[in-house]
């Protein structure tokens, strides 16, 4: 059976998230601070605020492309961030920013996202989260749309000034009428 590279990259990201948040939540636990048992009603009340703020979060990132407008999103990113792009490494956020996506934008007339689901996770000082969605593009020099199916996994973290993108990842592939 031959598994496409990308199915075989995404789980492996997936299986380093999951394993990394994992390992915080056992490094919190041996500072002192003892990690509160998944499931508790204290655990509950907490995600549930913190689900709401990282979705936020990702709810502005989305808004921001979808109206081309890239001023507000440095302040979603940490400094430090990681964006990974469809099997390229393209540094940190305020780099993405200045040679990919905010040229990029520019040649867009429209930008937009359908049938976008997100689910997010919740580790100590870290999130995890998945969408998936099928984004549209709309070129302005001679009108061609794009759409492609699109999957991002991205690590947020607890800071000072709220959840902050720390590492994103995000792939796609064409639409086809099986899938």
């Amino acid at each position: 059976m031959n598994i496409p590279k990308t199915v075989c990259t995404l789980a492996a990201i997936g299986g380093a998230l999951l394993l990394s948040g994992s390992l915080i939540a056992h490094e919190k636990g041996k500072h002192g601070t003892e990690p509160t048992p998944a499931g508790s009603s204290a655990t509950m009340t907490q995600d549930a605020s913190d689900v709401a703020a990282v979705k936020q979060v990702l709810s502005a990132y989305k808004a921001g492309l979808e109206a081309l407008d890239v001023s507000g999103l440095t302040g979603l990113f940490t400094s430090d961030s990681e964006i990974f792009e469809s099997g390229g490494v393209e540094g940190n956020f305020a780099r993405y920013l200045e040679h990919h996506i905010g040229p990029e934008l520019d040649e867009f007339k429209e930008f937009s996202f359908r049938d976008y689901a997100v689910s997010v996770r919740i580790e100590g000082d870290y999130a995890f989260a998945t969408e998936t969605y099928i984004y549209r593009i709309v070129l302005k020099e001679d009108g061609r749309v794009i759409e492609k199916r699109g999957l991002a996994t991205s690590v947020l973290k607890r800071t000072p000034d709220g959840w902050k993108i720390r590492l994103s990842h995000s792939s796609s592939r064409n639409l086809s009428k099986a899938n």
